[in-house]
This record gives structure tokens, sequence and C-alpha cells, in this order.
């Protein structure tokens, strides 16, 4: 018995470490979290280590393309 054809568009699915890694501002603007938070921070100052818990806008259009194209369903938080 032949297989049953499949009709309508391919679901899009989200690249889960990018959309943990990711964010969208209120205003748009594609954001990122720092690396570097998750060891060897014992000898770190306390004011280096609240900088890490900052978000930063990313910087350059084709890497900013290729996330939207791995989480097209990112929503702003």
């Amino acid at each position: 018995m032949p297989r049953k054809l499949k009709t309508g568009k391919i679901k899009l699915k989200t690249h889960k470490a990018t959309s943990k890694r990711f964010r969208l501002s209120g205003s748009g603007v594609l954001m990122r979290t720092k690396g570097g938070k998750s060891h060897l921070r014992r000898r770190t100052p306390k004011r280096t280590k609240a900088l890490f818990t900052e978000m930063v806008p990313v910087e350059g259009e084709k890497i900013q393309k290729r996330i939207k194209r791995l989480a097209p369903n990112m929503k702003s938080d």
C-alpha cells in the first residue's frame, strides 16, 4: 500500500539553544547574554560578576539574520 502524501507547509521548529541565549527587546532590538558566567568566578570582583547579568545588543546584520532564522517565533521578554 503506498504511503499517504503530506500536504501543506512544513512546521517551523525553534532552535532551543538560540532561544535561550537571545531575546528581543521591547523596541525589537536583538539582545544577547554574556559568556563566561558559569564557572571560574571565585576570585572575580562582585562588580565584574554583576556585569555578566547585563544583556548586550547583537551587532552585525548577518548574525541577526542567522539568529532570526534559527528562532523564527522568538518573542520579546
